[in-house]
């Protein structure tokens, strides 16, 4: 039997393999219905290596540490199953095997392996461009996207998802027109792609656009609210341009309406949020009480240690909101960790982290020499955090915001200078407002601490 993308499986069911199909549907638009097929797949065939070998990644991806446990168990049923999968399916079962050994790129290895073979193996393709952009491989994800391109005919299930895997990698590698172009066609292909619709929201946040952003994003909520928690994200993108547009009101409706809807732990939806509050805040904007659940979520987090990105965000909240004890046991966390070393994730924790951690903790404080030292310290290496230019620009703001209020009027200046060369030439209004403060600290006004 053979499943939608045409790849063969060792399936034996018709309802195994549909519910098997709209498993992998539903990973590439991002589908709130994916687990529940997942789930009902592994019931109607449990000796499935594939499927399981799936949901142990799908776990992984979801980052926290007592999900390791549950990623561990379809470890152990994968293996179990080896036996009767296919050559292409046992791939997958190795590639979870590395993977929780701590070694994330042996397992992109793994799965370009696989692509070798069976170029047209839609969920290896969503999956190397996954893990890659947790280790912020944005140069990765476009060369596999790429690669795999002439294997994908127009009449190919999966080639809109494709397309918006290569919008996004367009993006993050600075081609900000073809990623607008890949974006557009990607939802016109599968519009249900919130990938690829959000790639387009990211070049509008990239060159400056947020009122085209919102023109894009508008009317187009059907791509992304049949989306499990990246719906979450999506909205964030929208919350930013009315940010940038000064619409702070309607920031802080979409954070307690659509961000915030549902108060998880998930560390994506903690990024989301505190990085908009930080944003906020910057601004000198009021975010009210809305920090506390933010930071009772991330004080339980501070032994988690899965990654670096999550740890930073949970610092966000925890810095500087009387949370001062958290906050220490949390940067203690991520320097013994970076010391033990041992896998890909604890060397994030030593570059960027532990500057980076240090950074936060003395934002928090008001140390804002110490923290402008210790964030413009890693600056160059902040990609290595992961996620997207997007989402890491809070630590950015965090930076530029910090030199100008220890008097580093120069040295931001210059930071400015390069976000604008990595956006193209553009600037928005955040990085004007910022360069006004400069030239009124020049002619001798203060520059607010505040």
């Amino acid at each position: 039997m053979q499943d939608i993308f045409g790849q063969d499986t060792s399936l034996t069911d018709a309802q195994a393999l549909e519910h098997w199909n709209k498993v992998q549907l539903g990973v590439l638009a991002h589908g709130a219905t994916a687990a529940e097929h997942l789930g009902a797949l592994l019931t109607a065939a449990p000796g499935f290596a594939l499927g399981q070998a799936a949901k142990g990644m799908f776990y992984l991806l979801m980052g926290p540490r007592e999900l390791l446990s549950t990623a561990q168990e379809a470890l152990a049923a994968a293996q179990n199953a080896r036996p009767a999968a296919l050559p292409r399916e046992a791939i997958y079962v190795d590639t979870l095997e590395v993977w929780l050994a701590g070694h994330p790129t042996a397992a992109i290895a793994k799965l370009e392996a696989l692509l070798d073979r069976w170029p047209a193996d839609s969920l290896a393709m969503k999956m190397s461009h996954a893990i890659r952009f947790i280790l912020g491989d944005s140069a990765g994800m476009r060369r596999s996207i790429e690669r795999v391109m002439p294997a994908y005919a127009p009449d190919h299930s999966g080639r809109g998802y494709l397309l918006g895997c290569h919008a996004f990698a367009l993006e993050e590698t600075g081609e900000y027109a073809k990623a607008e172009i890949a974006g557009k066609q990607a939802l016109w292909m599968a519009p249900n792609d919130a990938w690829g619709l959000h790639a387009v929201a990211h070049v509008h946040d990239m060159t400056g656009n947020a009122q085209a952003g919102l023109q894009w994003l508008t009317g187009r909520e059907e791509a992304w609210t049949h989306c499990n928690n990246f719906r979450y994200h999506v909205w964030w993108h929208k919350a930013l341009m009315h940010l940038d547009l000064g619409q702070t009101d309607l920031v802080l409706d979409l954070y307690d309406r659509e961000v915030r809807r549902d108060k998880t732990d998930d560390y994506r939806d903690i990024s989301n949020a505190t990085s908009l509050l930080m944003r906020l805040e910057l601004e000198g904007v009021s975010v009210g009480n809305r920090w506390e659940e933010l930071a009772e979520l991330s004080a339980g987090r501070t032994e988690d240690g899965c990654l670096i990105f999550a740890d930073l965000h949970y610092l966000l909240a925890l810095a500087g909101h009387d949370r001062t004890a958290e906050t220490k046991r949390l940067v203690q966390r991520i320097h013994a960790d970076a010391k033990a070393g041992g896998s890909e994730m604890a060397a994030r924790m030593a570059i960027p982290g532990c500057a980076a951690a240090n950074g936060l903790e003395a934002f928090g404080e008001g140390d804002y020499g110490m923290a402008f030292a210790q964030l413009a310290k890693v600056r160059s290496t902040m990609q290595l955090a992961g996620g997207s230019h997007a989402q890491r620009d809070v630590f950015e703001r965090m930076t530029i915001d910090a030199g100008l209020r220890a008097g580093q009027l120069d040295a931001v200046e210059a930071i400015l200078d390069d976000r604008r060369f990595k956006r193209g030439g553009a600037e928005d209004n955040y990085a004007l407002a910022r360069r006004d403060l400069i030239a009124a600290g020049r002619s001798g006004e203060s520059v607010p601490a505040e």
